[in-house]
């Protein structure tokens, strides 16, 4: 077979691998700690190994660091904050009960749970894992029933796929939206990287980094630029229809280009350049921050149906 499953122990780390084995790809899985990205390594042409996913070194790292920098888990019902971790829904106000240090609910509720691995399958043209979390009404802020199913593909020439598939398991309608918390690394400093992405749109923020209602337009890395100094921790709309990748980083130093492909559900992109800026957090999302209360792209799912994201990954290597 031209592509494998194995299961390893990395610094603590329980981790599922699916792995190219001409190319020597390999895509390392966290299913215990959100469903999350640990590693994605490609050859490069020198024959280096490179993982261009920025990840906690080992088991500690990540119980200490995970609720603040969220490395790669699903954003799941909801991504990105929630002032005071507050909503209202049909009437009622819920409240969230587990808050960031900035006052606010962040990233869902699934970032730090143990998903089930429910299938494994490696063949001829592709390896893929299969994750799911049933949340039972296990936080007072979302007193619903859902699952939520991961399901990562590694197919030839270096391209990742990941589908989610959340299902309403409850008697009512639910608020809910989807996304991940990648974070990647081309080599070097995002200063020195090209990032160019499409966008219709800019999310105006306030201070404290949520929505005020207002679209701006904005076509900064319409065509590709470097990143220089310039911070980001901005949500954008996606243009529709992009039938180029929706966004692309690009490393001229060592010729390293990540492409992105989101589907249509993922209408929304957020962007975070993080302090030590050897990464670049770039998050496909299906609603804005904050769209529980603000409902831009916030999704009312019907009892007994699912909703599907996907989004396409592509590294080429200089």
């Amino acid at each position: 077979m031209d592509f494998s499953i194995y299961h390893s122990n990395e610094n603590g780390l329980e981790l599922v691998n699916l792995k190219e084995e001409q190319t020597g790809t390999e895509i390392a899985l966290l299913p215990g700690h959100g469903a999350s990205l640990h590693g994605w390594r490609v050859r490069q042409k020198n024959e280096s190994i490179f993982n261009v996913i920025d990840n906690y070194h080992d088991l500690a790292e990540l119980q200490k660091e995970m609720n603040r920098s969220f490395k790669s888990p699903k954003l799941s019902p909801f991504p990105c904050r929630i002032p005071a971790g507050r909503y209202e829904f049909e009437g009622k106000e819920y409240q969230f009960e587990n808050l960031f240090p900035d006052g606010t609910a962040i990233h869902g509720l699934l970032y730090n749970k143990a998903f089930t691995i429910t299938a494994e399958d490696a063949g001829d043209s592709s390896a893929s894992l299969s994750l799911e979390y049933w949340y039972k009404k296990e936080d007072k802020g979302y007193p619903y029933d859902y699952n939520c199913l991961v399901r990562y593909v590694l197919h030839p020439d270096n391209v990742l796929e990941v589908v989610t598939t959340v299902t309403n398991l409850d008697k009512q309608v639910i608020p809910i939206a989807d996304g991940w918390h990648p974070y990647f690394q081309l080599g070097g400093n995002v200063n020195d990287w090209l990032l160019q992405f499409h966008a219709s749109a800019i999310v105006e923020f306030n201070d404290k980094l949520i929505p005020t209602g207002r679209l701006l337009q904005y076509d900064a890395f319409d065509s590709p630029r470097l990143v220089g100094d310039t911070f980001l921790d901005n949500c954008y709309v996606l243009k529709p229809g992009i039938v180029s990748p929706a966004c692309e980083l690009f490393n001229p130093a060592n010729g390293l280009r990540i492409s992105f492909f989101p589907d249509a559900n993922y209408s929304y992109l957020q962007l975070y350049t993080p302090p030590g800026r050897n990464s670049i957090a770039v998050e496909n999302l299906s609603g804005a921050p904050d769209c529980f209360n603000n409902k831009i792209g916030l999704i009312l799912l019907p009892p007994g149906h699912s909703q599907i994201f996907t989004a396409r990954y592509k590294v080429s290597v200089g």
